[in-house]
């Protein structure tokens, strides 16, 4: 598929970045998370995005009261879903990394099926200290969301709260995600290492 360049709006910052931007939100301000991903969400409703939010600390009907809370206008059509991360990630209740990048490339050619500009996704990762089986290769996942966003542009936030994952684990989720979120701000992730370098490290590590 050929890769479209446009950039688009985030909603919590005034900068436009390429629709498919892969960002980390690694938080411990709950009130923080919330503005950032309610801008976040509500900008790409504004766009005419489709727009997808995986849920799990918060059930979907938490979610659809926050950002109804912060006078977000929730379309009823299927541009917007609130789905249980924990289902999303792993519908068979294992977690396969490739599933979930087929997922994604599914989404976006949908979205543009769909005549959707642009696709946009947010998840709250907590799901993946469950014990649930395969959820040890989350990090070999988001390290190869980065290899599907260059022909599939899903602009993506991968939630992490600082309170729920350890320090070796937080210093992982930098090394896959080409941006960070800092004090409402996207800016150049300088820990960020490519899919394979990052890939045969961690797992001469393992």
């Amino acid at each position: 598929m050929k890769n479209r360049i446009n950039l688009t709006e985030m909603g919590f910052t005034r900068e436009q970045f390429p629709a498919g931007t892969h960002m980390c939100l690694i938080y411990s301000s709950e009130k923080e998370r919330r503005n950032v991903i309610g801008k976040y969400l509500q900008s790409g409703l504004l766009g005419n995005e489709k727009v997808s939010y995986f849920a799990d600390v918060m059930s979907p009907e938490e979610v659809r009261t926050w950002l109804c809370d912060m006078d977000i206008d929730l379309p009823s059509d299927d541009r917007f879903s609130i789905t249980n991360a924990e289902t999303t990630y792993c519908p068979d209740g294992t977690f396969v990394p490739e599933t979930m990048l087929n997922a994604l490339r599914e989404f976006y050619t949908q979205a543009l099926s769909d005549h959707y500009p642009n696709a946009r996704v947010s998840g709250e990762m907590s799901w993946a200290l469950k014990g649930i089986p395969g959820s040890d290769r989350l990090m070999e996942y988001e390290a190869l969301v980065n290899e599907v966003l260059v022909t599939h542009p899903v602009s993506a936030i991968c939630q992490y709260d600082v309170g729920r994952f350890n320090g070796a684990t937080i210093l992982d989720v930098l090394k896959v995600h080409p941006k960070m979120i800092v004090y409402g701000q996207i800016v150049h992730n300088p820990y960020y290492m490519k899919p394979y370098d990052f890939l045969k490290e961690y797992i001469a590590t393992k």
